[in-house]
């Protein structure tokens, strides 16, 4: 009987546990739905920030003596421009956000509670994340992206990413690039409003699946559903703008020469020999919005983008998915700040994207984004000697802890893989203040490098590039960077014992 008892007791501890996984699950996906509707809730804020802004240069302006005002009469004119100007920004971001299918059902109730049962929910500090989400590209004929449960081959068996087949944090980088931020504020805008602006907006019309004009309003748009966000937001969606200049605007050519370039060259010479048949495997995280893994296939690898933001996820997938031909949209990236200004023109000036037209572009199959962490979709034992080669642009001092990213790495690379890295220490959690469980490990240049030897690391090619980020090039103020860059290859592991002192 004692036995028939533990047996019973044993069985009931298994459904309990498969109760409280099931609870965990439902949590965490609850949590993940909520972070989705604050990031979709910050780009439709978007056009009510961005006028809020405009009046408080009127409220400025007004407070000026007659005398001052007659000698900046023309600022009322240039209001109604910097309005404009909004409403085309406004009307890309809308028509991003109508091509987007999220994974998940936003409509279901996000009502999560305080309990003991939280204690174990993983739970990120960043909203901006998304748990796993892969969209792999082909050269198929299929132009957009369709999450689907159903196909797992682009981050791994056994993974828990969800992955999919088209055709092919607020970062210290992102909130200093114009050497302020703005205060934290709640502000929210009804959908109706919203709406109003794109009507007003002149500009590109909204396609549907089929090519068709249309402008159908999704049902997790309904303003119902949108949250009160902080303004701190609303200034990753201005960050994500300044991206799209520095991934897909000709404007950011530049920029994507001092950067991507050296990337691209050293791949090209380091794989001279590679086949069609069977080209090489090239991982590419914080992927962004998707031009350097873009770029990576169209020399002939199998790239695959990581990317851990949705707010580059949402866009990435658009230009990615539904640009149907080059200069498509125009935006006006640079009209959120009034200063180091060279002219009105200059702050004012739209912006055509893509440069490129990326279905055109000659990408080689399995070319696919995933997002994600990096961190839990590549720490996985089927991502154990996977690529051939693992570039890092501007990423790498976006851990939280810089030893693990390495590892990881590492791990994941064949034996006589290469690591490519380009990019500065700009630590992304080295201030957060008022968090106390906030790990950052913050190593110099010096210590990365004898890290990396203790992984099976060993330099090939070493050196600095200056370069910036996501600047505006008209602008007084340029933000420079000195990025390390190197290419590094993992040595057997026969090798790496030997020479281990």
């Amino acid at each position: 009987m004692s036995s028939v008892r533990a047996a019973e007791r044993e069985m009931h501890r298994g459904e309990d546990e498969d109760d409280e996984r099931r609870r965990q699950r439902k949590l965490e996906e609850a949590l993940e739905v909520k972070s989705l509707r604050r990031i979709i809730s910050a780009y439709l804020n978007y056009p009510e920030a961005a006028e809020e802004d405009v009046r408080r240069y009127e409220r400025s302006f007004k407070m000026l003596p007659p005398s001052h005002k007659a000698l900046l009469s023309h600022y009322p004119l240039k209001f109604q421009r910097l309005r404009r100007c909004i409403s085309v920004n406004s009307y890309f971001i809308f028509s991003m956000l109508q091509a987007f299918e999220p994974p998940l059902d936003l409509s279901q109730d996000t009502d999560v509670r305080d309990g003991p049962h939280l204690e174990h929910v993983s739970y990120n500090h960043d909203v901006s994340g998304v748990k796993s989400v892969c969209s792999s590209q082909s050269n198929s004929t299929s132009e957009r992206m369709h999450i689907s449960n159903s196909d797992q081959a682009c981050c791994g068996e056994g993974s828990s990413a969800v992955c999919s087949s088209p055709i092919g944090v607020t970062t210290k980088k992102e909130v200093n690039n114009e050497g302020h931020c703005d205060s934290i504020t709640e502000r929210h805008t009804s959908g109706r409003e919203y709406n109003r602006e794109m009507h007003n907006c002149d500009g590109n019309d909204a396609i549907d699946s089929n090519g068709d004009v249309s402008s159908p309003t999704r049902t997790w748009l309904d303003p119902s559903l949108q949250l009160h966000v902080p303004l701190v937001d609303v200034d990753k969606v201005r960050c994500i703008v300044r991206n799209i200049v520095r991934d897909w605007a000709a404007e950011g050519q530049k920029e994507r020469d001092q950067c991507y370039k050296p990337i691209l060259e050293e791949l090209d010479s380091l794989f001279a020999d590679r086949s069609k048949e069977s080209p090489p495997a090239c991982l590419v995280p914080g992927a962004g919005l998707g031009r350097l893994a873009l770029e990576i296939s169209c020399l002939g690898f199998i790239s695959q983008g990581n990317e851990f933001s949705y707010y580059m996820m949402i866009c990435s997938s658009f230009i990615l998915n539904h640009s149907r031909t080059a200069g498509e949209w125009t935006i006006n990236p640079w009209i959120h700040s009034n200063c180091n200004s060279l002219s009105d023109s200059d702050q004012l000036r739209p912006v055509s994207v893509p440069d490129i037209h990326p279905a055109s572009a000659g990408i080689t199959e399995g070319f696919s984004m995933c997002g994600g962490d990096f961190v839990e979709v590549y720490n996985d034992p089927n991502q154990v000697g996977v690529w051939d080669a693992v570039v890092t642009c501007f990423f790498i001092d976006t851990a939280h802890n810089i030893v693990e990213y390495i590892e990881i790495i590492s791990r994941i690379l064949k034996d006589g893989g290469v690591w490519i890295n380009m990019g500065p220490l700009l630590y992304h959690f080295a201030e957060m203040y008022g968090q106390d469980d906030e790990m950052s490990i913050e190593l110099s240049l010096e210590d990365v490098k004898r890290v990396a030897l203790h992984y099976g690391f060993h330099f090939e090619k070493e050196k600095t590039i200056e370069t910036t980020y996501t600047t505006n090039p008209k602008s007084m103020m340029q933000n420079r960077y000195n990025a390390a860059f190197w290419t590094m290859r993992k040595r057997s592991a026969i090798a790496t014992e030997q020479a281990t002192p």
